[in-house]
Parts: C-alpha cells; sequence; structure tokens
C-alpha cells in the first residue's frame, strides 16, 4: 500500500489540525490540489502570494494556531517573502510550503520555469528554518520539526519546498502519530531567586510581552499579586484586559513611562524581545532599565538581546507566570506609581494623539468585541498608545516589527477566516491600501461583513511629516487616490464616506446587516477640522 508524497502531506497537516491553507495554484503545484480535494482542509485564493502570507499571519495571530500556504516555485515565493519577514519579526507561526523545480536540474541554471539559483537559501533569511526535501520518507520529521517550533520554542515561519518531481512519488502508507510537544518551563532555582527578588522590591515593574497572550487570566492574577505596574507591548494588548489600573499600555517611547521604568528597582521582563519598536519608537535609545532585570524568553538567545538580565530563564511565559504565583507571596500593598505616570501620560490630551480619541471611542462603543487589524499608518501609531482591548488577539498589526505596508486588509481577512463569529476592522491608509488592492476581491468571495476603514490623508501623510520635521524635500509622498467608492462598486463592496465620529458610528454600526465587506473612507482633513 502506498500513496503519494502530496497525499502524505495532506494527512500530515490533518494530523496536525491544520484546517486553512491560503494560495494561488500555478502548474508546479496542481498535484498539491489533486491532494487537497480530496480531503476537509478548505483553500483560500488571494490575489497575490503576498497576500496569501499576510492572511495566514493574521489567521494565526488571532487564532493563536498556524495555517499554510501553497506557494509556487521562484516569483510565488519572492512575492510571500515580505509577509515572511513580518511574521517572523512578530513571531507569528505560517507554514509555507512551496514547489521547487525537479532534484536533477536544482542549482544548474538551465533557466527552467521559476528557476531561482537557490531557492531555499533565499527564503531561509525570512524563515525560522528552511528545508529542501529530498526524501519524501523524510517529511512527516520535516513536519514535527516544524510543529515542535510552532508549539515548544519561539515560533516564526516554517519553508518546506518539495521538488515537483517528488509530488507523485509513492510514499508508505503509514502515518506517524504527531508528536505532543511541552514547552519549556523554568528551572525550580531560578523562581525560588525570582520570587525573592520580586517579594523583597521596593519598586517593582513587569514589562509583558507578546509571550503572555495565551496565558490572560494568569497574568492579570501575577500583576495583582504584585501590585506592581505593567508595560504590555503592542502585540500584547488586551492581556491585562479593558482598562487594568496597572496597565500602562504600550508607552515605553514616552518620558513618563521610562522614568517608572528608570526608577524601577526589579523588573520582570516575560516573553518581549525588548525591542526597539515596542521600547524605543521615537528612536532615541531613551529606555533604561537601572534595576535588576529578570528576563524570561522561550528563545535563549534573545536573553542576551537589547537589554543585559540579571537573572535570565529559558521558559514559556505562561509556565513561569504559573510557577511564579506558587511562589510569591500574598498581594502586596498597592502604591500610587500606575496613577501617577497614568497622569503624567496624559495620553488623551496629547496633541499628536488627541484626534484619534474619538475614532477608538467611536470602535468601542460601536464594536466593543471586534477584531482592529492595522497597517501603518496614523491611526494605528496612535492606537498602538490608545487603544485597550478586553481580551488579547484582538490588536495586530505591521506599524510594529518588520513594519511593511499593505498588511491590515488580508491579514484581517485572515482573523475574519479564523473568527468568524467576531466582527472585524481593518485599519488602513489611501496610500498603505493601494499595495493590495486586489485583495478586494478576496474579501467580496469571501462573503465575510470585514469592515476596511481607510483613512484618506492623500497619501503617505507619516513620512511627509518626518521628512518636514528632518527639513528633507517632501518628495514621492503624495498620492493620488482612487475613487473609493467607485472601487467598491467594481468590488461588489459596500461603501460609506464619513469625516466625524458621528458618521463613523452609523457606518460602523451597519457592518453586521450584510455579508459584504464594507469600504469606510474617512476624510482625514474633515475628521482633523471637525476637533479643532
Amino acid at each position: 500500500m502506498s500513496q503519494t508524497c502530496a497525499q502524505l502531506l495532506l494527512r500530515l497537516l490533518e494530523a496536525y489540525e491544520v484546517d486553512t491553507v491560503f494560495g494561488i495554484p500555478g502548474v508546479h503545484t496542481i498535484e498539491l490540489y489533486r491532494a487537497l480535494g480530496e480531503g476537509p482542509i478548505r483553500h483560500i485564493t488571494p490575489r497575490h502570494e503576498q497576500g496569501a502570507g499576510f492572511m495566514a499571519d493574521g489567521y494565526a495571530r488571532a487564532s493563536g494556531r498556524p495555517a499554510a500556504c501553497f506557494i509556487i516555485t521562484g516569483p510565488g515565493m519572492t512575492n510571500i517573502a515580505t509577509a515572511m519577514g513580518q511574521a517572523l519579526a512578530d513571531s507569528v507561526p505560517m507554514l509555507v510550503i512551496s514547489s521547487v523545480n525537479r532534484r536533477n536540474t536544482l542549482g544548474r541554471g538551465q533557466g527552467r520555469l521559476h528557476e531561482l539559483p537557490n531557492q531555499q537559501q533565499t527564503l531561509a533569511g525570512v524563515s525560522v528554518f528552511s528545508h529542501t526535501l529530498h526524501d519524501p520518507a523524510a517529511l512527516p520529521e520535516i513536519m514535527a520539526r516544524a510543529f515542535a517550533i510552532f508549539r515548544g520554542a519561539r515560533p516564526g515561519p516554517v519553508h518546506i519546498e518539495i521538488p515537483i518531481d517528488l509530488f507523485d512519488a509513492p510514499v508508505a502508507d503509514n502515518l506517524p502519530r504527531p508528536i505532543e510537544v511541552f514547552p519549556p518551563a523554568p528551572a525550580p532555582a531560578a523562581i525560588a531567586r525570582a520570587a525573592e527578588w520580586l517579594s523583597q522590591a521596593e519598586r517593582p515593574l513587569l514589562l509583558l510581552g507578546g509571550g503572555c497572550v495565551a496565558a490572560p487570566e494568569a497574568a492579570r492574577a501575577l500583576v495583582d499579586r504584585l501590585q506592581a505596574p505593567a508595560l504590555t507591548t503592542i502585540n500584547a494588548k488586551g492581556v491585562l484586559g479593558l482598562d487594568h489600573p496597572l496597565d500602562l499600555g504600550a508607552t515605553m517611547s514616552l518620558p513618563a513611562a521610562r522614568a517608572l521604568a528608570a526608577d524601577a528597582d526589579i523588573i520582570l521582563a516575560l516573553g518581549t524581545e525588548l525591542g526597539e519598536t515596542d521600547y524605543d519608537l521615537v528612536f532615541d535609545e531613551g529606555f533604561h532599565l537601572n534595576g535588576r532585570l529578570i528576563r524570561v524568553d522561550i528563545d535563549p538567545q534573545q536573553l542576551g538581546r537589547n537589554q543585559c538580565a540579571d537573572l535570565a530563564m529559558v521558559a514559556d511565559a505562561s509556565e513561569t507566570i504559573a510557577a511564579l504565583l506558587q511562589a510569591l507571596p500574598e498581594r502586596r500593598e498597592a502604591d500610587g506609581r500606575a496613577v501617577g505616570t497614568r497622569q503624567a501620560l496624559a495620553l488623551h490630551k496629547d496633541p499628536d494623539l488627541a484626534p484619534y480619541v474619538p475614532l477608538y471611542a467611536t470602535l468601542q462603543a460601536t464594536l466593543p468585541n471586534a477584531i482592529l487589524v492595522g497597517d501603518s499608518t496614523g491611526p494605528v501609531y496612535a492606537g498602538n498608545f490608545l487603544a485597550s482591548l478586553p481580551t488579547p488577539r484582538r490588536w495586530f498589526n505591521s506599524a510594529t516589527g518588520y513594519g511593511t505596508l499593505g498588511y491590515g486588509l488580508p491579514a484581517a481577512l485572515g482573523a475574519a477566516l479564523a473568527c468568524p463569529e467576531q466582527p472585524v476592522v481593518a485599519l488602513v491608509g489611501d496610500g498603505g491600501v493601494q499595495f493590495v488592492l486586489g485583495e478586494l476581491g478576496t474579501a467580496r468571495d469571501l462573503s465575510y461583513p470585514v469592515a476596511v476603514l481607510i483613512w484618506n490623508n492623500q497619501g503617505y501623510d507619516e513620512i511627509r511629516r518626518y521628512m518636514a520635521m528632518h527639513a528633507v524635500p517632501q518628495l514621492g509622498v503624495d498620492l493620488t487616490a482612487p475613487d473609493f467608492a467607485d472601487l467598491a462598486s467594481a468590488f461588489n463592496c459596500r461603501y460609506r464616506a464619513v469625516g466625524n465620529p458621528a458618521s463613523l458610528g452609523e457606518a460602523l454600526a451597519q457592518l453586521g446587516e450584510e455579508t459584504s465587506p464594507l469600504l469606510i473612507e474617512v476624510d482625514a482633513a474633515a475628521w482633523m477640522s471637525t476637533l479643532q
């Protein structure tokens, strides 16, 4: 008894509970589609392979489960590389299965269709690992490696390329049982020392990163036990719930939060890379920790980057929080540092943030359970400071990490596929959305009521203002946007034009009335004028 390599791949995906594949069929991948048509895994066709990667990214962030991408040789892989780079920067699991030319032609430079000199090497830089399959019998082992990383290490994109002459190659008809992976737990001696330091601290501080999103209840219990102010990164938004009194959000780039951090005597950093796009958004290297740093990360290499730890644990953040809760004494006395810092931050009065306060108030009032997926655009930059979410996995964007444009719309579609019971809003700019306008066709095909909120400021306004700040001629930043009303009509989408919070609320309230996507164009100039 035997099966083909392509059939084995689909059976392994099912065994690892992958239920969604994003991809565009090509002549080099049709055998994958023969096998795909035989099983229950659904296939979503984007309009570009970059969109496939962004959709898989949004699916994983919203659900916590990896999706797969089926991508053709050569241009398909270079198209998806940007999406893989964003997922790698933000530790998002993504399984990319690609074809590659026949084994006896690899590296020979014969001008074959879709040929690259070394496709595996090209994609290795945006992968946790990239592997070329030479023996179909080795596929279960390579898949086991991929899911061991997804479940027990710092996740990211995994690339497995299969030569086209192997897709229909016979392989034994036995399916190895998927391995069950438990993430690493902290060393008892390290927990004892950390608990001792934290219990004796006079001014403790918590830094909670995206590694904590799997254990929001435990994270809240730890913050309440320590009664310590907490700075939560952009990817950790919602971990402490809506408006937690000790949650200071992702304000690490602002003077008041930096003063709090510099004054802390013990800092506990859980599942955060302590990187620039969370802690230094003003790019002045002004975030300093003077107290003793306890650092927990599932990636041992990360423990040596950005900030030197006094106590470092290679461990899963959730396991560590659970162990600390057992080791720490009873609840500490409350202090006023969080209240004082919040008053000093005065986010709602900040002139750069204040125009966006009504936007997030309207979203919260109209769609309180929405997943908000952002591109690199002004409202998203502001929302990284302002937005407060009731649970994790409801706020993510490409304004952090790799910082690509074109992410918001396709990633929002991935989130809608992962969580069809929740409303989804894509927050995009008129410049960034033009990278991926074709994905409006995907949105129409899916028939999910996704809101695409387009902040139209006539070009790349963030770069325009940055140029002005540095006395650089404002070249290349003024764009002519398409007529979004006509565009919506062409894609059979609904359309609303708004210019103030009241009209935005009215538009958002219509989201669930039909299943078609809803384009909401916000005239940024009109919005700003109504708030002056």
